[in-house]
């Protein structure tokens, strides 16, 4: 569809950072780790910060040429519990709730729950975020985003799998080839996460993803 991405360098950090801020400021999740506006506001970008240190560390961000949209993927080996759950004393978990938001319990809370749903005991390519400008949302560039590692996993046989924050994700992420795996993760008082698995496809991804 002519979107021009490339894999993102340790430069383009701020540029994501403020990318991910934006576009997951009115996400149902992150209003649960971050309730209230205001808060929101002056802290969510910690978190996102964060999660993109990791993965430049760790894994692969692609991102669209003009900065308007981000992937954030990393390669789960088949013995890798999920999420990087470590040393149980002194794990990522606590040290990324020290590091963004101390008395936040949230912030170690969202990690541990959701690396306890995550499969093991097979490879998969793993969606940890992706983010859109919100001004330029629906113009496809999600499906840009995603459709190019999708392609690359139905060429090597490889699995795909994601936690989506809304019931609209749900339905767009089936459009790639996603299906919900397992009870949704319910928050505590707080929304639902859907953990989605997608097995590879002989003749690629196919319909598209909005967004």
């Amino acid at each position: 569809m002519g979107v021009a991405i490339r894999t993102a360098g340790d430069e383009d950090r701020e540029l994501i950072v403020r990318l991910l801020d934006g576009a997951f400021q009115d996400d149902p999740v992150s209003g649960w780790v971050f309730p209230g506006d205001e808060y929101r506001r002056t802290t969510h970008h910690r978190l996102m910060a964060a999660f993109t240190d990791v993965v430049l560390a760790e894994g692969r961000v692609d991102i669209t040429e003009d900065g308007s949209a981000c992937a954030l993927w990393m390669s789960v080996p088949a013995d890798d519990p999920g999420h990087g759950e470590e040393q149980p004393e002194d794990d990522g978990f606590a040290r990324m709730r020290r590091a963004v938001d101390p008395e936040n319990e949230r912030v170690e809370l969202i990690g541990r729950l959701t690396a306890g749903i995550h499969p093991a005991g097979r490879s998969h390519e793993y969606l940890w975020m992706i983010g859109v400008a919100p001004g330029r949302q629906g113009e496809g560039l999600g499906t840009a985003l995603i459709g190019s590692v999708l392609d690359r996993c139905d060429r090597e046989g490889r699995a795909a799998y994601l936690e989506a924050s809304s019931e609209r994700s749900v339905r767009l992420y089936r459009r790639l080839g996603f299906e919900t795996s397992g009870e949704p993760l319910a928050l505590p008082d707080g929304p639902h996460m859907w953990p989605m698995w997608r097995e590879p496809r002989p003749s690629g991804s196919g319909a598209g993803l909005e967004g």
